[in-house]
């Protein structure tokens, strides 16, 4: 009985099969006025069972005609394109055309996830496909229905493969290995890092090396290029040891979305190449998040585990919809941190208002360490202004977009009088603009 319960489960008929079953029974009716078309109904049915059984047959008599698998990363990547494989063998007789649908996780609210292909006998399908999660967390995957079409074209049978995989999605790694890998390579300014050219030398002479393209002709060292008959430059190692944290706010203003990703995750996208490229540049890299209270505290180290107990803090973290306290975090700050170190605090501001009432603390940090606020850009208020205004609304409309714009412009010029360092960035632009602004310290030895 269970059995059969499964065959009928998995049997489907075709478009083709109901094309046949139509016809007959358009020939039927016509039978009636036109008795000798009931013959030819008799032998049309007789011809569709006899097909179908064929079908049936074929598709049936293996109990694994088709196997199925999916492959994909442990984990995903928040905000990034993830490959997902699916290995599709043929295990019949005869090429199968088949239909492969994907029960993709509830977050992705895709119902349409479906590849046709046709797989000739014995032989194995890869079918590629790409998916763009933007949320952490863990994501539940359905099971891998295939559906096989038999030989005749009028029966399909389904095969179920995969139910219940879950993966968990964490902050942007792929991110963070695309721009370790451009820095390995030197290539870092096709993603937008600049080349800071260094003032002064605030680090220690390391070698006497051979001048290259690119090399500050300051630094040419006339002695000893004059023994070996060839330019030689002085080399300077920069300093090291020096204490990076990222300070993410998780209040309300962080759950603004764009381009899918609220605030929050860009800011924690960047947090992680950030931290990444400081230990690489041998400085410690820690992390504090807070919102109404302190969240996450992670002390600033350089052991090679850093980096992954910061992706591990950074992918439980949620917004809480408060009101953030910036007082609690200078209490926090000036407590637990007491070695001078570069602070860059994830947060928004909206209005110059809002910036202000947390100025005090800002400067009251500022005195001990060196602080890079880093807010956003509002991009959608920059669009409505570089659009033509078509009517009164719409010219109301850009007045209104063009004083929240040069609100933002106004406290960056707020900050930079009182001694703090900010940016305001689209946040596509986060990870690039905050990178830069660090190796820019670096060079000129602010910390």
């Amino acid at each position: 009985m269970k059995a059969l319960v499964s065959f009928f489960r998995d049997l489907y008929f075709t478009r083709y099969f109901f094309y046949a079953l139509s016809g007959a029974v358009g020939l039927f009716v016509l039978a009636f006025f036109f008795p000798a078309f009931l013959f030819l109904v008799k032998i049309l049915l007789g011809v569709l069972v006899l097909f179908v059984g064929i079908d049936l047959l074929a598709l049936f008599r293996q109990s694994n005609g088709v196997v199925a698998s999916r492959s994909l990363q442990e984990k995903l990547s928040n905000g990034s394109e993830n490959p997902v494989y699916l290995y599709v063998e043929n295990r019949y007789a005869f090429t199968v055309r088949l239909e492969v649908l994907e029960e993709l996780p509830f977050q992705f609210q895709k119902r349409d996830a479906s590849f046709k292909v046709q797989v000739p006998k014995g032989e194995t399908h890869v079918i590629e496909y790409q998916l763009r999660p933007v949320q952490r967390g863990v994501y539940a995957f359905g099971a891998t229905n295939v559906l096989v079409q038999g030989p005749l074209w009028l029966v399909r049978r389904r095969y179920r493969f995969g139910q219940g995989q879950q993966v968990p999605v964490y902050p942007s790694f792929i991110q963070m290995r695309q721009y370790e890998l451009l820095a390995a390579s030197q290539h870092l300014s096709a993603m937008g890092i600049k080349k800071v050219r260094k003032v002064g030398h605030s680090a220690e002479f390391e070698q006497i090396r051979s001048y290259v393209a690119g090399d500050d002709q300051r630094t040419i060292n006339w002695k000893a290029s004059a023994r070996k008959a060839e330019l030689m430059v002085n080399h300077y190692q920069d300093e090291k040891s020096q204490q990076v944290y990222c300070l993410i706010d998780k209040g309300r203003v962080m759950e603004m979305p764009f381009a899918g990703l609220s605030l929050l995750d860009y800011a924690i996208n960047a947090a992680l190449v950030l931290s990444n490229v400081a230990l690489r540049k041998e400085d410690k890299a820690g992390l504090i998040t807070f919102s109404d209270q302190i969240g996450s505290m992670l002390p600033a180290e350089r052991k090679a585990s850093q980096l992954q107990k910061i992706l591990e803090v950074l992918y439980n973290q949620t917004t809480r919809f408060q009101e953030t306290d910036f007082q609690r975090l200078y209490v926090t700050v000036r407590s637990r941190i007491k070695q001078r170190s570069l602070l860059l605090l994830f947060t928004n501001f909206e209005t110059l208002n809002g910036a202000k009432r947390q100025l005090p603390y800002l400067r009251k940090l500022a005195k001990h360490h060196l602080v890079l606020v880093v807010f956003f850009e509002n991009t959608e208020t920059r669009d409505l202004l570089e659009k033509p205004a078509q009517n009164t609304e719409s010219l109301y409309l850009k007045a209104i977009a063009e004083k929240f714009a040069y609100e933002k412009r106004q406290i960056v010029k707020e900050f930079a009088a009182h001694g703090i360092h900010s940016i305001l960035t689209p946040p596509d632009k986060l990870t690039v603009n905050a990178i830069n602004k660090y190796l820019e310290f670096k060079s000129r030895g602010l910390l």
